[in-house]
């Protein structure tokens, strides 16, 4: 008979690549894991994990048993926040994903201070090069800055968010004059490579104008865009960031924004909620939270000051 703690267990086993991972995710030696593996295996009658492979693999019957181990799991824990809602509680376990700049500097300090306003709520917050809808299926939030998703996505706006194209004053005053977009396919463009994206086109539109689209040749790319912003800081090219990552630069003159008239797409700051986890208390009350920290948006009171 395979009881709740035998799943819990037997999820983590299944979610490794070996026993030792097993062991450090349980805070356990190695040993005692083989230990209790084997008197699960002896219990049920069938080997549950293929011990002859190199990596742990698990066989048909351990498949099968985390396979059901994941559906009995999210049963309970769909009816501990169908309990808990109806009490209007905020408990269980909140999983957010953040890209890594925006969640350090605006997620992580809300994340922190939701668990300390409830005691009952565990938090885990991971920061991703590249959050999206893909993910929403093993998070409750995945905070995304950038083109909106699917259609079906349940997603909500939490903060507006222009991308601004700006270089810094010396490099503006060595190189030739930006005039219009076509102008920069001669210059060096610095560039963050995220996910599939043709980064290698920009595209600007500006009222009573038709839309303008420009090749540029990158000089630098990365995929962090800290980095693309220090490139820009130090003199090195043209780039167009998210105005939460530079308001502080353009405010002190570090940055300057080139072709002011002319807009990239915006990209604004939006919660993924997946349709179960949407639903739930402490979901609700951390996004509404989040939002209340983002209004007014954090970056545009600095402009302002």
């Amino acid at each position: 008979m395979l009881t709740s703690d035998d799943l819990a267990f037997f999820a983590v086993l299944a979610g490794s690549s070996s026993l030792a991972e097993s062991a450090r995710k349980l805070n356990v030696t190695p040993p005692a894991v083989s230990q209790r593996l084997r008197a699960l295996e002896a219990r049920l009658g069938v080997r549950l994990v293929d011990r002859s492979a190199r990596q742990l693999s698990l066989t048909d019957e351990g498949a099968l048993v985390a396979t059901h181990g994941v559906m009995v799991s999210d049963a309970i824990e769909t009816l501990s926040e169908a309990l808990a809602d109806r009490r209007s509680a905020v408990t269980g376990h909140l999983r957010i994903m953040a890209p890594h700049g925006f969640g350090r500097l605006h997620v992580a300090p809300v994340a922190g201070a939701f668990a300390g306003a409830h005691p009952g709520v565990t938090v885990s917050l991971e920061l991703s090069d590249h959050p999206g809808a893909r993910l929403i299926e093993s998070c409750d939030v995945v905070i995304h800055i950038g083109p909106p998703g699917p259609p079906s996505q349940v997603m909500t706006t939490l903060a507006p968010n222009r991308r601004i194209l700006c270089a810094s004053p010396r490099y503006l005053e060595r190189a030739p004059p930006i005039r219009g977009p076509i102008d920069l396919a001669d210059h060096r463009c610095l560039v963050v490579r995220e996910n599939d994206e043709d980064v290698t086109l920009w595209r600007f539109q500006r009222p009573g104008r038709e839309p303008a689209t420009v090749r540029i040749h990158p000089a630098l790319s990365s995929n962090d865009g800290a980095v693309v912003r220090d490139w820009a800081l130090a003199d090195l090219g043209v780039t167009i960031r998210s105005e939460w990552d530079v308001a502080a630069d353009l405010a002190a003159g570090r940055l300057v924004q080139v072709l002011p008239e002319w807009e990239a797409p915006t990209a604004n700051v939006v919660a993924m909620l997946g349709a179960r986890h949407g639903r739930s208390t402490r979901t609700t009350a951390f996004v509404a939270l989040l939002r209340q920290s983002l209004t007014p948006p954090p970056w545009r009171i600095s402009r302002l000051d």
